[in-house]
């Protein structure tokens, strides 16, 4: 397979609430910015040393977590394709995806992958590396085609970072800013995140006495938040308890019963825009409200839920929304 590196930097800077995506980082992205930029980068991703020879210029992102990020750093003309769009796109990144070509709805196969000849390939998630996606990052090795994945969702789960952190978060930013060689792109994307973290923690209530459920998704099987995910790491940063953070896993299956018995007093409602059995928060408060084993939760009876972006509980830079709503949330409840 030719990798060909044809494609010159985006011209455009992108002013994002908390993100930063400039298309130049000085002198060394002018116009003559392929003959000065660095020689290339080495990472490590899930274990697995990625090797880059020089920054891409036909990359292809994978799933939306990841085409979010290269978006945020201002990379669209950078990017030969991507995929697997779960929800709306940022309205701030929205011009920009429309540059870039998507390649399937779901995952891309290996075959449509190929044929983009890519120069690198990011993912946030395993599954897009599964032989029925887009193949595993062994094989495009030996295609000559380095690929990252997420420390939050490695091939090898002991490999996985657990529990999840900002930090992590913000580091996989760094990761790929340095792959572009847009270093201070990213340390721009990653100082507006961390403003805006700092910040929604400092405004979120104090001395509340209150343990939270985060329900995702489901209604007469529940997926709840258990030990390990971002939910638990959130709950840690405003000062309360996750109701389930003693169940080993990050999205265990609920049990309506086991949750009436604990009886948590607010509960964190995910908004997804996906369709499904109880996705939307409307569509769980209707549930909660009808059931007769959910409607004597006391957070039912008296109204005690906050709304969040569902996408958020994904590490993504979408990730600090989460803190940001749930302290505007609680404010509003406790405030």
């Amino acid at each position: 397979m030719k990798i060909t590196f044809t494609r010159g930097l985006a011209g455009a800077c992108l002013l994002l609430p908390g993100l930063v995506a400039c298309g130049s980082d000085g002198a060394a992205s002018s116009a003559h910015a392929p003959a000065a930029r660095s020689a290339g980068a080495v990472i490590t991703s899930c274990g697995t040393e990625v090797r880059v020879p020089r920054p891409p210029e036909r990359a292809i992102s994978l799933e939306q977590n990841a085409t979010e990020i290269m978006l945020s750093l201002g990379l669209a003309d950078r990017m030969a394709g991507t995929s697997y769009q779960t929800d709306p796109v940022l309205p701030a990144l929205a011009a920009e995806y429309k540059k870039v070509p998507t390649l399937a709805d779901l995952y891309a196969n290996h075959e449509a992958t190929l044929a983009e000849e890519p120069d690198f390939l990011y993912s946030t998630r395993a599954s897009a590396f599964a032989d029925d996606a887009a193949g595993s990052r062994a094989g495009w090795k030996e295609l000559g085609v380095p690929a990252y994945l997420s420390v939050h969702d490695c091939e090898d789960p002991e490999l996985t970072a657990e529990p999840v952190r900002f930090d992590a978060v913000f580091h996989e930013v760094e990761d790929i800013a340095a792959v572009f060689d847009v270093r201070q792109r990213g340390e721009k994307v990653v100082k507006g995140l961390r403003t805006r973290l700092d910040q929604a923690v400092r405004e979120a209530p104090k001395g509340i006495d209150a343990d939270l459920m985060w329900y995702y998704s489901g209604t007469s099987t529940p997926h709840i938040a258990g030990h390990g995910g971002l939910p638990s790491t959130v709950s840690e940063l405003v000062g309360l308890d996750n109701a389930f953070d003693d169940i080993p896993q990050q999205w265990p299956e609920g049990n309506w019963e086991e949750i009436a018995e604990r009886d948590p007093e607010v509960i964190v409602l995910a908004d997804l825009t996906r369709g499904g059995d109880g996705d939307s928060a409307e569509a769980k408060m209707k549930f909660l409200r009808g059931n007769p084993v959910t409607s004597q939760l006391g957070a039912v009876r008296e109204n005690r839920f906050v709304v969040v972006p569902g996408s958020a509980m994904d590490p993504s830079v979408r990730s600090v929304s989460l803190v940001e709503e749930l302290s505007k949330g609680l404010a509003e409840l406790y405030g």
